[in-house]
Formats: C-alpha cells, structure tokens, sequence
C-alpha cells in the first residue's frame, strides 16, 4: 500500500509525526489482536504501547521492506507471547486472568462489552494458547496459516491443525454455554 510505503519512509527519515500516523492507522487492529490474545484489557494496552515504544527507540536502525501491518502485528504477537509466558511463570497468573473479566470504562466499551463479545472473549480465553494465537492471527490479523508458520517458525500444517482445533473446541464451549 502506498500510504504504508510513505509512512515508513517518513519515519526511517526522522518524521515526529510518522509513528504517530502508524499508530492512528493500526492502533485499534492491534488493539483487537492484542486483547484477544491476552484476554486483559491493560495488558493489550501495555503491549500495544511497548511495542510502539520500541519501534520509537530503533528509528535509526529501522529498515522494512515487507507490508507495514504485517509487522506491526508480528512484533504485537511477539509480545503478546513474552507476556504469556511470564504470566505462566508467576505466581499471580490466575489474579491477572480474573482481571480481564472486568468491563471497564474507556473508549472500547462499546465494542468489548457486548453480550456476545465477551462470550467469545471468555471462550477464546480457555483455548490453549498455541490455538487461540492461530485462530486470532488467522480471522483477526486476516494472516495466512503459511504466513503464521513462517513467523512462529513452525510447519504450516501445524498451524492449520491447531485452527481447526481450536475452532472444534470454540464451538463447543459456545454451544454449551447457549444451551444452558
């Protein structure tokens, strides 16, 4: 996209306001991803921060050459993954899941709030992390399973398998929870 190719090149030559462009333009795509991975509404915020943060911080060094949403959503799945896995390694994983139960005041309550959003939130959140990181990445991020393969480093097929599981078991946690 040629809005994206100007964007990067503004910002490689030291534009104050290109990041901030970037943000504008990809902040609720993020956003969205980056909920759905961690099921908590500040730890999405923290990450989509970081990671602008440190794009920020390597504007001397920054050379892309791939698509621009693309990358942005590679670096907030990384994250998203280093935050998963300190979650699992402390003490405190289960206060920070409860917390992401909570509805919120902010400008996504419209959108996170509803009924239905947060029976999917809440059933995407008992997902084993390798399958909802491939259902998000695939129906959010829009990503191919060869796409996904490629940056996780893993057979496409495996990426394929655990779509297809996850949504098996999305299904059924959504069909029990509407017939009950």
């Amino acid at each position: 996209m040629i809005k994206d190719e100007l964007l990067k090149l503004r910002f490689a030559c030291g534009s104050q306001t290109a990041l901030e462009d970037m943000y504008k333009q990809y902040q609720n795509d993020l956003l969205t991803v980056a909920m759905a991975l961690l099921n908590n509404t500040h730890t999405a915020e923290d990450v989509l921060h970081d990671v602008f943060v440190r794009l920020a911080g390597s504007r001397q060094s920054f050379r892309l050459s791939g698509n621009l949403k693309s990358f942005l959503m590679t670096c907030v799945v990384n994250r998203a993954r280093d935050v998963m896995r300190h979650r699992q390694r402390s003490e405190t994983f289960k206060a920070i899941q409860d917390q992401g139960d909570v509805c919120e005041q902010g400008p996504y309550d419209e959108v996170r709030c509803t009924e239905q959003s947060q029976q999917v939130n809440q059933a995407l959140a008992q997902l084993p992390y390798e399958q909802r990181e491939a259902v998000i990445l695939h129906i959010k991020a829009d990503l191919s399973f060869k796409e996904i393969a490629r940056k996780q480093q893993i057979p496409w097929r495996t990426v394929q398998g655990r779509y297809r599981y996850g949504l098996d078991k999305l299904r059924s946690i959504l069909n029990h929870e509407i017939e009950s």
